[in-house]
């Protein structure tokens, strides 16, 4: 494995030799949108102002996309390159280096859209960002190129898993009772937990929870639609995603010591309640407002 890693090393100093204060700015702003706050601000798009059920199949397959990037992550416990070499770091990532998240939650974001659009351009668009992407990674030295590739092969897996057995899964799913839909729903996320439990799956899984939740009681109790003038999707996304930081935000500050007992628990409630508010309460909320 060394000699690979001093390969990438090597192209990650070659590519740093075109570095300059405009490409640090591009490359940090490409990656930051590759990232899970990024992934926090389409998914209320998708849910309240395009197309309520795209957004709970993006949430579904790109937490699931995410729960095995973390897990082959800790099975594969490879260093970042500015863990070898400190020069190469622009900026700095948490965590193991393979596979690469944001190449591989880009592609996988980026391409459920894509093939939900079903348009040539918006497939352009998605490959030009999933390729600066994953280039951003290797060029700020944050990841090796093979982190990037294995991310990219990953996510094309996940993205053909998803177009080939969503339909079904979808079918199957939505014919049966709230009870069993829910059982379905904890079986499988608390399933994972025990399979790989740690903060950043507690956060990714809890989010489904609630989203699953809140998107099987939108289905029964609450009547909305995406539809309206482009000044209603911004008044929905303006009000939905202020009320979402406010509660994002709030909730964070009376977390427990991370050392404590109830910070799993807690953490896991606090994300259930953001995917609550994405799939139920801003939907009702917005009924409401007439909105």
């Amino acid at each position: 494995m060394e000699p690979l890693l001093s390969w990438g090393l090597e192209i990650i100093r070659s590519i740093q030799h075109i570095q300059s204060p405009l490409l640090n700015t591009f490359f940090l702003t490409i990656t930051s949108l590759g990232s899970s706050l990024a992934f926090l601000l389409v998914l209320p798009l998708l849910f309240w102002c395009v197309d309520y059920n795209l957004g709970m199949r993006v949430a579904i397959v790109c937490s699931i996309s995410a729960f095995f990037n973390f897990s082959l992550k800790d099975f594969f416990a490879q260093p970042r390159p500015f863990n070898l070499d400190p020069s190469v770091a622009i900026t700095t990532a948490r965590g193991y280096g393979l596979p690469s998240g944001h190449a591989q939650g880009s592609l996988v974001l980026w391409g459920s859209i894509a093939a939900w659009a079903k348009k040539k351009w918006v497939w352009a668009v998605t490959a030009a960002f999933v390729a600066l992407t994953g280039f951003s990674r290797v060029y700020l030295g944050v990841h090796f190129p093979t982190d990037v590739l294995a991310g990219w092969g990953l996510g094309i897996v996940f993205l053909a898993l998803y177009c080939t057995l969503q339909p079904k899964i979808e079918s199957w799913i939505t014919g049966q009772t709230l009870v069993i839909q829910l059982f379905v729903l904890l079986i499988v996320s608390l399933g994972l937990l025990l399979i790989n439990f740690n903060r950043i799956m507690v956060y990714q899984l809890g989010m489904l929870v609630g989203i699953g939740v809140g998107v099987m009681l939108k289905a029964r109790y609450v009547s909305f639609s995406v539809s309206g003038t482009r000044w209603t999707s911004i008044a929905r996304y303006g009000i939905g995603i202020t009320i979402l930081f406010t509660l994002f935000t709030t909730l964070r500050t009376i977390y427990p010591a991370q050392q404590a007992t109830g910070y799993f628990i807690f953490g896991f409630l606090h994300s259930a309640v953001n995917g609550l508010w994405i799939s139920l309460g801003a939907p009702w909320l917005f009924r409401l407002l007439k909105i």
